[in-house]
């Protein structure tokens, strides 16, 4: 039997939201702020795509560091880390060549650098700072930052319902392309699946 679901209003459902909503909006409202504030380029993929989100690490609205929507070539996701906090598969990019991560490119003040870091568990060795090139608003950016887990699971881990759902409302809020968008639920919903299903073979052994 097939169980997944075959459409992305499935998809809007689980989330409680429009997609075609988000994704217009978000399209309009992201005008990067002029300053002479020191600051960095930062790729995001995960939770911190959605601006409303990384708000609750910096403490302050995100929306006017956003430079738009990004894309990273060469490398690919995978929930390749079990996130002490949430007990769950959490995500990961790793190099494939054939691959490319969708997510959302910021300029961030200097000033969060620390907070990122900690954010990411930089000092509890969870991930480490990776700098990449990044391809946004038919731009190239270089020396871009980004976060890759240092010590790898042999195989994915299957997200909980909770950061499949942030996950994914970041992926929709940022406005990414339907197709990855639906295509991020299904990598996330096919390893819970397989999660469960393991999990029943276990319990009748």
């Amino acid at each position: 039997m097939n169980h997944t679901p075959n459409n992305s209003t499935f998809m809007a459902t689980e989330m409680g939201t429009d997609y075609t909503a988000y994704h217009h909006h978000n399209k309009s409202y992201w005008q990067p702020k002029e300053t002479s504030e020191s600051s960095f380029y930062y790729f995001a993929y995960g939770s911190c795509m959605c601006p409303v989100d990384l708000k609750r690490t910096f403490g302050e609205n995100t929306h006017e560091y956003v430079i738009g929507t990004a894309v990273l070539e060469g490398y690919r996701l995978g929930f390749y880390r079990r996130s002490l906090r949430r007990n769950c598969g959490a995500l990961d990019v790793v190099p494939d060549a054939n691959a490319k991560v969708e997510g959302v490119l910021y300029q961030l003040p200097w000033r969060f650098s620390d907070r990122l870091d900690e954010r990411e568990e930089v000092p509890r060795n969870g991930y480490r700072r990776e700098y990449v090139t990044i391809h946004s608003q038919g731009q190239v950016y270089t020396n871009v930052r980004t976060y890759v887990v240092i010590d790898k699971l042999p195989q994915e881990l299957a997200p909980n319902d909770w950061y499949l759902n942030v996950v994914l409302r970041g992926a929709v809020t940022c406005g990414l392309s339907e197709e990855y968008c639906w295509n991020l639920f299904n990598h996330m919903y096919q390893l819970q699946l397989q999660q469960k299903s393991l999990i029943a073979v276990d319990e009748c052994a």
